[in-house]
């Protein structure tokens, strides 16, 4: 396997962090736009995705902040992040996504995450 980079995205969301937050962390709205249905057990998530089963465990949360997963088949030290990040003068409010990937598939990488976000910001409405 080869080394991983660590990469940040940024994008602008028009919600409040307690609405995004349920999409970031409660299967069901992770289900609305991150995967195809997406179960919880024993603080296992398991993403569906074309009928494979990719799981991973939420190894950090602060309520309104930000969520963390571990991918269980990958190394340990590989996560990724969605954090809501809020201006504090504007109230504007931001996700950024922090994701690991080799080198030469990062610019794919970054793409899914494009595609995503624009379908989690056309289900909230925002």
């Amino acid at each position: 396997m080869s080394e991983k980079k660590k990469f940040t995205l940024e994008y602008e969301i028009h919600s409040s962090p307690k609405i995004l937050f349920t999409f970031l962390n409660e299967p069901n709205g992770l289900a609305q736009w991150f995967a195809d249905d997406v179960l919880y057990r024993e603080q296992i998530y398991s993403f569906m995705w074309d009928g494979e089963e990719h799981r991973a465990k939420l190894t950090n949360v602060k309520e309104n902040k930000f969520v963390r997963f571990r991918w269980l088949d990958d190394e340990p030290q590989y996560f990724f992040e969605m954090e809501i990040l809020q201006d504090e003068l504007t109230n504007d409010v931001a996700l950024s996504i922090t994701d690991f990937a080799p080198p030469e598939a990062i610019e794919e990488r970054r793409l899914i995450w494009d595609n995503q976000i624009q379908y989690l910001i056309s289900v909230l409405g925002a």
